[in-house]
């Protein structure tokens, strides 16, 4: 029963984490439009810097789950 716990919570791990990339992405890419004022620049930036930290922490815990399930 604990694997199957284990398998589910990787699966929305890896599932948080790629939200957490396809944010920072998106954010990344607002940061470097030249035409957004330089207050939505930052502001993108700072977010990038969250989704970033988030998608790393995300991965950290799929890993964890993934080796967990694997017991």
């Amino acid at each position: 029963m604990e694997t199957i716990k284990n398998a589910a919570n990787y699966v929305s791990e890896s599932v948080q984490g790629a939200g957490s990339e396809a944010s920072k992405e998106a954010n990344k890419q607002v940061a470097k439009d030249s035409h957004a004022t330089l207050g939505t620049r930052a502001s993108a930036t700072k977010d990038m810097i969250g989704d970033k930290f988030d998608q790393k922490k995300h991965e950290t815990s799929a890993d964890v789950h993934k080796e967990a399930a694997k017991h």
